[in-house]
């Protein structure tokens, strides 16, 4: 079987995007896993299908590097739709179904390998403050945790023991670190599927940005984030309880396209 691909990244959060509009590529976690191997097949943290949807311009489906079909990709959102203007699916906008729901997004910048994206996220009105650390689900669940010298933080090691903690086990979690620097937060990310630091994860900084708003009092939208891949801006409004009107915006980057055979 040979398989057309596109090879995307969004702040070095990589992936193998599929456009599936025909409906060809087999729901194969075997195969997903093969073709996100880094050494036999083409390497990404993760596979996105683009599929056709009514009422909708597009469907993402987004799958972990494991091959189990993933939660929301805020990096991944932004690529999809990127890959679907150089398709000619939509013009600078776009509202498209993923598994957490419908998703609105507009296309900022456009150069000839870089498309800047700005995607709109669910709202979060669940989030627990455990003292040392935050739970909250952006579309997928993480964990954040304040932390000094992050660049000298073992993350693999932090990220796997709390990831695979007794609480976390069955369904897992992201874990993010998080250091503030004067105007920004730094922040890295250990993501279940993955099982290993990436270089950026969107939900993750999300996550992040809206523990830091609780813990520190900050509204300032937008507000830059660095990851070791780039930096992303992240928009948003706060209610009594909750966080609206979520944006992630940073450049979708396409590495090239091609085929492989399985």
């Amino acid at each position: 079987m040979i398989i057309p691909f596109y090879k995307f990244h969004g702040t070095g959060n990589d992936f193998v995007i599929i456009d599936n509009r025909s409906a060809k590529f087999e729901d194969d976690g075997k195969i997903v896993s093969y073709l996100c191997d880094r050494r036999f097949g083409i390497g990404a943290d993760g596979l996105i299908l683009l599929n056709t949807s009514t009422g909708f311009d597009f469907e993402m489906v987004y799958y972990n590097s494991d091959g189990n079909v993933g939660t929301m990709c805020g990096n991944g959102g932004r690529c999809i739709v990127a890959l679907a203007h150089r398709l000619g699916i939509i013009d600078t906008r776009a509202k498209f179904k993923a598994t957490d729901g419908a998703h609105i997004a507009v296309i900022k910048d456009i150069s000839k390998l870089d498309i800047v994206v700005n995607l709109k996220m669910k709202d979060v009105s669940h989030f627990e403050d455990q003292g040392d650390h935050f739970i909250i689900d952006t579309g997928s669940p993480h964990y954040v945790k304040f932390v000094h010298n992050l660049a000298l933080l073992d993350v693999y090691n932090e990220g796997k023991t709390i990831r695979h903690s007794s609480k976390f086990i069955t369904n897992g979690i992201n874990v993010n670190f998080v250091e503030v620097q004067n105007e920004n937060i730094f922040v890295r990310t250990f993501e279940r599927g993955v099982e290993n630091e990436t270089l950026s994860c969107g939900t993750g900084i999300i996550a992040s940005v809206l523990a830091h708003s609780i813990k520190n009092k900050i509204k300032r939208s937008p507000f830059p984030v660095r990851t070791l891949g780039g930096n992303l801006n992240i928009y948003f409004k706060r209610g009594r309880s909750n966080f609206y009107d979520i944006w992630i915006e940073g450049p979708a980057v396409l590495v090239y396209k091609g085929q492989i055979r399985y």
